[in-house]
């Protein structure tokens, strides 16, 4: 009996594990700086992913973390974003709160 608690503990705890790391990349996305244009506290830039999917990626030094995570990209860079997403009728949006990469 005590073995079959530890094993089912194990496996729920494998099970947590393996559901985490699948949701680690779930508010990342890839993918090309088609355009940048700048606001009053921080600019928007059109992402195009490598699935061709859209996304307008707002980048602000307050929801990045500070003038040390901040990075001003540019049309053509490659980049990797995570943030939060939401959606419009027509378009797809993601609040940047870390920017992952650049190149």
């Amino acid at each position: 009996m005590k073995n079959l608690k530890r094993i089912s503990a194990l496996i729920v705890l494998m099970a947590f594990v393996i559901s985490c790391a699948c949701m680690k990349d779930k508010n990342t996305i890839s993918g090309k700086v088609e355009s940048v244009e700048f606001g009053k506290d921080g600019y928007t830039a059109k992402i195009n992913t490598d699935k061709n999917e859209v996304y307008f990626a707002t980048i602000s030094i307050v929801n990045v973390g500070g003038p040390e995570h901040y990075k001003l990209l540019k049309q053509g860079d490659e980049v990797s974003l995570k943030g939060e997403f939401w959606k419009t009728d027509t378009e797809k949006h993601i609040k940047v709160k870390e920017i992952v990469s650049v190149k």
